[in-house]
């Protein structure tokens, strides 16, 4: 071990074995809650080993859960005993934990942290993970600057996200969408599932606050769209306001408008989109971003090109964190310490490539001084040396906050990446300026809504006994 990292250990030890719930001589049980397919399990057959160059090639043989136990002994010399279970939503998440089930560390959506967060759920991460001096506070270290701001800016009830969340995968909100039945301009806005020229071949999430987000963009179109509102000095401010609006208005105009989209649209969906548009069923599917490069990936298989678009109007820009809960770390000070340690394990710049390979979302991480995760890109995306048809295509803003540097962060990519899974991983600046977060709403505007949706959801029903 580095002298430095001996130090940490001896003081994390020093720290932790005293006042800690389990006994000096337990293991530490971390007990973790993901998404389902989140996370990289490890696996890989030989021929997908990424390299990147001559000394850094990154290959998972083992889960990456395995991987961090062995880790964190040999550097913290603890024992920790990972239970892993997965989830498939935000409110299953949700309800299994008020139900009574027991969680650690869990990795819900920027809205369900912050209903989390105003429940009294969770515990602050420590100053020491905070401390970027620290060699293995990967993602202290590591941390986009885009994000980092994105966090800190964010406030819920007066509080930052940054204090309760780490970032885990993030991205947008837009449409996949067939380039030859469908223009880019057509996919350039949310006013294409209105469009009956392609009636009955398209699809929208049959999620609440993703067919909401496109819709109030949509009740409010010639508001957001307008010079003056696109010129206005606080743009985006303005921007998340609009498309966060909950009031009765607001909510009665988005009904009639999703209330048209069911009525034009193939089907709400909540995961057949994918194969839906690799198949050719639709030709147009509302879809999150990693989603959005997994289709991608599929239909170029089968030597099928499809694209995504983020709309003029606005992007979701959403993201799934790290949150500790209190119910189950309390004042045990080694699992909350084991439980910083594995969001920095898996924000270890080979580490959060892993994962994007394997799952296909992208990470939070930028590497900071490590070129891995850049690297990463540029392998993926990068034109041969033959092709003719190349452009250079800028991600500056993602890893470095010093726009003079972001020239070095330029990947020359084939010009159909500008539509297709390079912009879906990460966006240009211009699309990330229109990003909004949607918020947590309140109970009474989340019951209003939730009755609007159930309207729309049973269109055809009421349609049929004359009610609409």
């Amino acid at each position: 071990m580095k002298r430095g990292k001996l130090l940490i250990a001896a003081a994390a030890l020093a720290g932790l074995l005293s006042g800690c719930s389990q006994k000096d001589s337990e293991d530490v049980v971390l007990r973790i809650s993901n998404w389902e397919e989140y996370i990289d399990l490890g696996g890989w057959g030989d021929d997908e080993a990424i390299d990147l160059d001559d000394d850094l090639v990154i290959f998972g043989e083992n889960s990456l859960v395995e991987d961090f136990e062995n880790w964190y002994y040999e550097t913290y010399g603890l024992i920790v005993k990972v239970e892993y279970s997965t989830f498939g939503t935000n409110e299953e998440l949700y309800n299994q934990i008020t139900i009574g089930d027991v969680y650690d560390l869990v990795c819900p959506s920027e809205y369900m942290i912050m209903k989390m967060m105003r429940e009294d759920m969770l515990l602050p991460y420590s100053e020491e993970f905070k401390d970027d001096t620290i060699e293995e506070n990967y993602y202290a270290r590591g941390l986009s600057p885009f994000i980092r701001n994105t966090f800190e800016e964010l406030n819920f009830e007066g509080e930052s996200i940054a204090k309760y969340a780490a970032g885990y995968m993030w991205g947008t909100l837009g449409i996949v969408y067939n380039p030859e039945e469908i223009t880019e301009e057509e996919a350039s806005t949310w006013k294409l599932f209105l469009d009956e020229d392609h009636f009955k071949r398209m699809t929208v999430k049959d999620s609440v606050r993703d067919a909401y987000f496109a819709a109030a963009a949509l009740c409010y179109y010639d508001e957001i769209t307008s010079e003056e509102f696109l010129s206005s000095d606080d743009y985006l401010e303005k921007l998340t306001e609009v498309l966060n609006r909950t009031d009765s208005a607001t909510v009665e105009k988005v009904e009639d408008i999703l209330s048209a989209i069911r009525k034009n649209a193939y089907s709400f969906e909540t995961d057949s989109g994918k194969a839906d548009m690799v198949t050719g069923k639709v030709i147009a599917n509302q879809q999150w971003s990693g989603d959005a490069v997994y289709t991608l990936d599929q239909a170029e298989e089968d030597d099928y090109e499809l694209c995504y678009s983020c709309p003029e109007e606005g992007t979701n820009m959403w993201f799934d964190g790290w949150v500790m809960l209190k119910s189950g770390i309390s004042q045990d000070a080694r699992k909350r310490h084991a439980a910083e340690a594995f969001v920095n394990f898996v924000s270890k710049p080979e580490n959060a490539v892993r994962n994007m390979y394997y799952i296909g979302y992208t990470s939070v991480i930028s590497g900071g001084d490590d070129e891995t995760i850049f690297l990463y890109a540029d392998w993926n995306y990068s034109a041969e040396e033959d092709e003719e048809d190349v452009v250079d295509y800028e991600i500056g803003y993602f890893f470095s906050d010093d726009e003079e540097e972001w020239e070095d962060y330029v990947i020359t990519c084939p010009e159909s990446q500008t539509r297709r899974q390079l912009y879906a991983q990460y966006p240009p600046h211009s699309v990330m300026e229109r990003s909004v977060v949607m918020a947590c709403f309140p109970e009474e505007d989340n019951t209003r809504i939730n009755r609007m949706w159930t309207n729309v959801r049973c269109f055809d029903i009421l349609e049929f006994f004359g009610i609409k």
